[in-house]
């Protein structure tokens, strides 16, 4: 019965064997409580076998080729941020060349970075009137603070031997500007000589008459030596000084003028003259006066003269066209100095005394506190009728010879830069 069964299972699909497997279980398993006496023909089954159509076998899936990845943001990043297209090269040149060259960043410096040039510096040399005292503030304030620096400039200060040798050194080109008062400026225009101001530093007389205090009320000078340095001093201030206080146009006929130099102190402390026509009023009696010697002064502007610009700058007229930028530039120093005293008169006088420590006494403190607001505030500008009437004034009391124009005299260099 086995051998019918296995082969009927080798050929049978495999729908109709499991069920034939299913109908057969009875038969193949011979339960213990069987009835032996039915016999095995009995045990014949009926089956119908059914044979389904072969299922085909199964087809490959297809092959999906996958794109190879790509750096970057994908697909959505590109619609928004890069754009759609590529770039095409323009017609005509190397795609190469468009991209540009690479750059090299270096990664050694063979050689050292060659050094920062500073900007050319202009020397200017400056006379000085008189050695060095508060009344030349402006100048050493603007060199110790650096200012003539700031402005590209070098300026060289220093004392003649004698104060008559200031103006040759102009003429003869050995300086380039020399330190004087405006009525010598006049003295010396009228002589044809190409001296011109270019700039103020302070702006109000500053000579005076120093006198004997037993005399200074009866101001019986005649007959008296009266000293004088330079020959704005005698020819026109002492002149004009003599005309008020004995009244007449020939008191230098009735006085002895003794020319002093710079030694003037020394001529009233050895009493070689009783009087002095000095142009440094508010330093020289109290110097006097710390030696003993009493004395009393009498402004210049109080004894006939008109009011001018107590000190200047000039240069020579001749020699300006090389020199009018450098020159400029140090008058736009010497304003912002004048600016920085006025701010700051007590800063600037210690700056002072450190710079030239031979100021620090107390005659030079006490004149500072005098000069000081006296500082010409706009070095550069000139007053023109202040100029015009001075030479008129001397023109009729003869002592010049013509009438000069402003401009012959005095100028103002930015202004005539911009004509």
């Amino acid at each position: 019965m086995l051998q019918p069964l296995c082969n009927f299972l080798a050929n049978a699909p495999v729908t109709t064997v499991a069920i034939a497997l299913l109908l057969s279980l009875p038969a193949l398993a011979e339960p213990a409580d069987s009835d032996p006496t039915l016999p095995e023909s009995s045990i014949e089954l009926e089956t119908e076998v059914i044979v389904f159509p072969a299922l085909s076998a199964p087809q490959a899936a297809p092959l999906v080729e996958v794109p190879p990845v790509v750096e970057g943001g994908g697909v959505i990043q590109s619609l928004f941020v890069e754009p759609i297209l590529p770039e095409l090269p323009q017609a005509g040149l190397d795609t190469e060349a468009q991209a540009g060259p690479e750059m090299e960043v270096p990664v050694s410096v063979s050689e050292p970075a060659e050094p920062i040039v500073p900007p050319p510096v202009t020397q200017l040399s400056v006379t000085l009137d008189w050695y060095l005292n508060p009344q030349h503030a402006t100048l050493l304030i603007a060199r110790e603070k650096g200012l003539f620096q700031r402005h590209g400039l070098e300026v060289n200060l220093s004392v003649p031997a004698d104060p008559k040798v200031a103006t040759k050194l102009l003429l003869a080109d050995r300086t380039d500007l020399v330190v004087g008062r405006q009525p010598q400026l006049h003295l010396l225009a009228d002589q044809e000589l190409p001296v011109v101001r270019i700039a103020t530093l302070i702006a109000t007389p500053l000579s005076g008459l120093i006198l004997p205090e037993a005399t200074a009320d009866e101001l019986a000078i005649e007959g008296y030596r009266i000293g004088y340095t330079d020959m704005d001093g005698r020819d026109v201030m002492l002149f004009s000084a003599l005309r008020t206080l004995l009244g007449t146009a020939q008191g230098l006929d009735l006085v002895e003028p003794v020319e002093t130099s710079y030694r003037v102190l020394r001529a009233l402390r050895e009493q070689r003259v009783e009087s002095a026509l000095v142009h440094h009023r508010y330093l020289l009696p109290r110097q006097l006066a710390d030696e003993g010697v009493a004395t009393s002064m009498l402004p210049i502007e109080d004894l006939g003269l008109p009011l001018y610009d107590g000190l200047i700058l000039m240069a020579n007229r001749e020699r300006l066209n090389g020199r009018r930028d450098a020159m400029r530039r140090m008058v736009a120093a010497l304003e912002e100095a004048a600016l920085w005293i006025a701010n700051q008169p007590q800063a600037a006088w210690t700056l002072l005394e450190e710079a030239v420590p031979a100021l620090a006494d107390e005659a030079n403190r006490e004149a500072w506190e005098l000069l000081y607001p006296r500082f010409a505030m706009r070095p550069a500008a000139v007053d023109h009728g202040r100029y015009l009437g001075l030479e008129h004034y001397l023109f009729n009391n003869g002592s010049l010879r013509t009438i000069k124009p402003v401009e012959r005299l005095a100028l103002d260099l930015g202004a005539t830069e911009t004509r």
